[in-house]
């Protein structure tokens, strides 16, 4: 059975590009944090405040090895930290699956995260001025776990069809 994953910083759209890529391929889709706060009955942000955050990495892991080795198709988006801790960067690729690296500038990060810190509990207590900063560490610091995807995709300018159609074409 197939996997794909979509990777990427926080913000470059990879929960909705998989519903959208899962709807036009007609699989099922999962977001790993989702799964991970049913799991766990806490948001992603209480399972911070209440866990930290190398408890939540744990599950993370767990969770994300439970859902490749799924027995179906299945569209994973993953959050922006995942690739990066517990060698799940060694999961991106194999026999049945396929990743994809959704990459956008510094820029549009920014311009995203700045109205939705108070959703982003790495980055909520952030102000303007270091986020931009604190973006372009973080991307630093994950481009060799982000490039070890199969596929990548500037989302920089592009809508969310273009980039669902970029992908549906790769696939295929």
């Amino acid at each position: 059975m197939q996997k794909v994953i979509l990777i990427g910083y926080m913000a470059v759209g990879k929960t909705t590009i998989a519903r959208l890529l899962a709807q036009k391929m007609n699989w099922k889709w999962v977001d790993l944090d989702e799964i991970i706060e049913e799991k766990m009955n806490l948001s992603i942000k209480e399972l911070f405040q209440q866990k930290g955050e190398i408890y939540f990495r744990k599950i993370e892991h767990e969770v994300f090895k439970e859902l490749v080795k799924k027995n179906e198709n299945l569209i994973i988006s993953l959050g922006g930290g995942t690739p990066c801790y517990a060698n799940n960067h060694f999961f991106l690729n194999g026999d049945e699956v396929v990743s994809i690296y959704l990459q956008a500038s510094i820029a549009v990060i920014f311009d995203r995260l700045k109205v939705l810190k108070s959703e982003r509990p790495l980055v909520v207590n952030q102000n303007d001025e270091n986020l931009k900063a604190f973006i372009a560490k973080n991307l630093f610091d994950r481009s060799f776990f982000y490039n070890q995807a199969t596929f990548k995709i500037c989302v920089d300018a592009k809508t969310i069809e273009e980039i669902t159609n970029e992908i549906y074409q790769l696939l295929n």
